[in-house]
């Protein structure tokens, strides 16, 4: 069996011609139930807030909080390779829920 590790992406800084800071955050989760990991990505420069799941279906959200309940609501860490890393992910949603910041 093949175990692929979790994947955390950040992005910040100033790449747009307007100087405003551009912010996302990025999860590749391993799950049992599939091959391909899940992925959580929250863009808020531009307005894309995602999950692919393992089985490559997926979820779309409005809101980067919308996005937040899902996963609170379906996603559990005992479906997951390295649980740490899925409560390490919930922890930094959980931040952003509560200061709007990915830090």
């Amino acid at each position: 069996m093949n175990i692929i590790g979790t994947l955390e992406t950040y992005i910040f800084g100033n790449d747009k011609p307007d100087g405003m800071d551009v912010m996302r955050m990025e999860f590749s989760l391993c799950s049992y139930d599939g091959a391909l990991p899940v992925e959580i990505t929250l863009d808020d420069d531009n307005g894309r807030y995602t999950i692919r799941k393992s089985d490559r279906s997926g979820e779309y959200f409005n809101s980067p909080l919308e996005l937040i309940r899902w996963v609170k609501t379906h996603f559990h860490e005992r479906e997951f390779c390295h649980p740490h890393e899925f409560r390490g992910m919930l922890a930094k949603l959980a931040d952003y829920e509560l200061n709007g910041s990915y830090f």
